[in-house]
């Protein structure tokens, strides 16, 4: 017992003198520490090892990244608080989180707001999407940059969805997300709001029926297991944001800030094509592992959806504006 205490007092210990350095510097050396929750297969995970690389090139080794995947240093929540105090240096996290800093992210989390990738895309990199990365700036998150998370669907354990009336009285977990939250009801369902690492026993258990998510978390949080029934209705579309804390953004020169945004930019691109691969692995996977897919006609979903961009000329006529002009991009 004595040695189990002193094991976790040690490996506090550490913790708390990792954390405490989370932009270091070694003679001529600066690294700056970088934590995530996905696993080492995740192509996210995957792009920031690139970005890494990339990093070291372009300063030629006078700048690194250090990288802690798999929740090492927290969720995505606790990792944006160590980012808030400079205890951390950068993380990923879902636009979803980021809402609570930045509460026009939430654009993201409406239903069929882009026509195709392409769309998306441009939304991301160009003048709407950007701005909308600055905007944590005043609670010392600053966004670098959109990773692909692909397109939202339906997956359910029982009961195949064919259209939005199947969806009535179930059980479905979304992200702690009002957005979310709002677009499962419109559809008839019951949003029930569970941490992702809770979500196969609860799925399992019976504690709720289904859940939604794009095609690679599906595949690799092994929830086709015990979820047999995929609907891709593609209903909403929330990117990852990779985002630095801007007291250690602040500390960087303005050529270390040009080596890491080069290789954030050249991340990016690597990542969306790891992302494409990704897609039809996971696809072709849980096919072959029994899951039961089905392509609806997505104009029912979007219809019946479309209630909760109408009713925001009311509520919230910003954000009601904001949609229309990411509609309106080309």
């Amino acid at each position: 017992m004595k040695f189990l205490k002193s094991m976790q007092i040690l490996r506090f210990s550490f913790l708390f003198l990792l954390l405490c350095f989370s932009c270091k510097e070694e003679g001529k050396v600066k690294t700056i520490k970088l934590a995530h929750s996905l696993s080492e297969a995740h192509p996210v995970h995957q792009a920031m090892v690139f970005m890494a690389g990339e990093v070291v090139k372009n300063s030629k080794g006078r700048l690194q990244l250090e990288i802690y995947p798999g929740s090492q240093l927290g969720s995505e929540q606790q990792c944006l608080e160590l980012l808030q105090i400079g205890s951390l240096g950068m993380t990923k996290v879902s636009a979803a989180v980021m809402e609570n800093f930045s509460p026009s992210l939430k654009v993201f989390g409406f239903p069929y707001l882009f026509r195709n990738d392409e769309h998306r895309f441009s939304v991301y990199d160009g003048a709407i999407g950007q701005q909308l990365l600055k905007e944590g700036q005043q609670y010392w998150l600053r966004g670098l940059a959109y990773f692909d998370a692909g397109n939202r669907s339906f997956y359910t354990k029982d009961k195949q969805i064919k259209e939005p009336k199947d969806l009535e009285g179930l059980k479905i977990r979304v992200m702690q997300s009002p957005t979310a939250i709002e677009l499962v009801k419109s559809f008839g369902g019951s949003p029930t709001p569970i941490s992702w690492g809770e979500l196969y026993t609860a799925l399992q258990q019976g504690v709720v029926d289904g859940a939604e998510n794009n095609l690679p978390s599906f595949y690799s949080s092994r929830h086709y297991e015990v979820s047999q029934f995929l609907t891709v209705n593609e209903h909403s579309s929330i990117p990852d944001i990779l985002v630095i804390s801007t007291i250690i953004w602040d500390d960087l020169s303005d050529d270390e800030r040009a080596w890491l945004m080069d290789a954030v930019e050249e991340a990016t691109i690597y990542q969306r094509k790891l992302w494409k691969k990704a897609e039809e692995e996971a696809l072709f996977e849980v096919k072959k592992a029994g899951v039961t897919i089905y392509y609806p006609d997505k104009e029912l979903f979007e219809t019946l959806s479309s209630g909760m961009v109408k009713q925001l000329q009311k509520t919230d006529p910003e954000m009601y504006e904001l949609i229309k002009e990411i509609k309106n991009v080309e």
